[in-house]
């Protein structure tokens, strides 16, 4: 969230064009979604015990790393190939590449997170408790969204960039002391009773035998993985629209200062935290009071779609207020769309593929994603409009769901047939 704060002290400061700012974004994307891929798989070889502190670990160090970008010249070039991606070669300024370099670390490390956070829900609650719990752990994410905000400005005003990046990383190892003393699994932990064991038990599939490994190739064998990939690709990337965009579409839309964009940006985290938490509740409730997984996933899944629809209208709105109500209810809805389609991965697949079909699901997602975010830095370079962009959003999670419903009309135990 830092890069995004920053974009416009970082452009001036290290002259960046829209382009370069889209390369870096986009380099954290790639990355990311080849760290969700094999982080997804990593928690299923090793447990979510040992492979999410050292998740945790890695990405501390990446984010510190961002700051020691300070001490590269800034005038200076580098031409990079990436013909692999059929764009061909190109030159960055050279802090743009450190950056880069910075943010592929960074996503390679964090990818690990959610199939790592997923596989502990599911560990740890039956399954009308699991959107609920992911709503409340994403809920998380966000508490640092709104502090960062308020944050970031004010350190960059008193310490500069580099010194953000070092506090921000350094966060992160101090989770790993908390992390080792108080996590194990429910059939080990020295402090859970018969009953509570018994009751996380309650409503999950019965435990299947350990494989040593699920091959990816044999997940394209489930409708309801092609249904979280479709999803993936099309709602997915929205969400880095507002982390990677938002707070530099604020600043140019209403000529804010670098304190305001970072309140309005802390605004828009905190009406999107609630998303998760209310979307996690609704399908619970829905679940508690006798609705079928099936109607209670899907009415959600709805609900958060239709909520993203007025987002078209964001560019429109005469003042900051209404422009961040509108994102902040979109971003809402994204959240409780999230903590939905996680637990729709482990309604209906195998306990041991979960962090797999996760990781594969975050991999589509996020590398569609960096393809969107250069898509959208040469929209910025040649109109400096967002209005496309957010038009764009509004519909996309509709055409998700119809794809879910259209592969998978029926979430359950065996809905992940082929």
């Amino acid at each position: 969230n830092i890069i995004g704060i920053l974009k416009g002290p970082l452009s001036q400061e290290l002259n960046w064009s829209e382009t370069d700012y889209a390369h870096i974004a986009a380099a954290f994307q790639f990355a990311y979604a080849f760290g969700y891929l094999f982080g997804g798989r990593l928690m299923d070889r090793i447990g979510v015990k040992r492979g999410l502190p050292l998740a945790v670990l890695l990405w501390s160090i990446a984010a510190a790393a961002h700051g020691l970008c300070s001490l590269l010249p800034v005038n200076d070039t580098v031409s990079l190939s990436l013909t692999w991606l059929s764009l061909g070669a190109f030159t960055v300024p050279l802090t743009v590449f450190g950056f880069m370099s910075a943010r592929i670390a960074l996503g390679l490390a964090e990818g690990g997170n959610f199939p790592g956070a997923i596989k502990a829900v599911a560990e740890w609650f039956p399954v009308k408790e699991r959107a609920l719990a992911t709503g409340l752990f994403n809920a998380g994410t966000n508490v640092g969204a709104i502090v960062c905000p308020f944050a970031v400005p004010r350190m960059y005003a008193a310490w500069g960039w580099p010194a953000t990046f070092y506090i921000t990383g350094g966060l992160g190892i101090l989770w790993l002391l908390a992390w080792w003393r108080l996590y194990e699994t429910p059939d080990r932990h020295p402090r859970l009773s018969d009953a509570e064991r018994d009751y996380i038990r309650a409503g999950q599939p019965a435990v299947e035998a350990p494989k040593t490994s699920v091959p990816w190739l044999s997940l394209f064998r489930y409708r309801a993985v092609w249904a979280y990939v479709a999803a993936g690709i099309l709602a997915g990337p929205v969400w880095n629209i507002y982390m990677f965009f938002l707070p530099d579409f604020l600043q140019k839309h209403f000529q804010l200062d670098l304190v305001s964009v970072g309140d309005w940006t802390a605004v828009f985290y905190l009406i999107a935290s609630f998303g998760g938490i209310a979307g996690g509740w609704l399908s619970g409730s829905l679940l508690g009071r006798g609705w079928s997984l099936n109607a209670a996933r899907k009415l959600a899944l709805l609900c958060c779609a239709l909520a993203v629809v007025p987002i078209f209208a964001a560019p429109s709105m005469p003042n900051v207020f209404l422009t961040v109500a509108i994102v902040g209810l979109a971003g809402s809805a994204h959240q409780g769309w999230s903590a939905n389609l996680f637990s729709f991965v482990s309604d209906t697949m195998p306990r041991e593929a979960i962090s797999s079909v996760v990781g594969l699901g975050g991999f589509v997602a996020y590398f569609t994603g960096g393809v969107v975010t250069e898509i959208i830095g040469e929209i910025l370079q040649r109109t400096g409009s967002y209005a496309s962009i957010f038009a764009a959003a509004s519909f996309l999670y509709l055409a998700s769901l119809a794809i879910i419903q259209l592969l998978v009309p029926r979430i359950g135990p065996t809905a992940s047939a082929s």
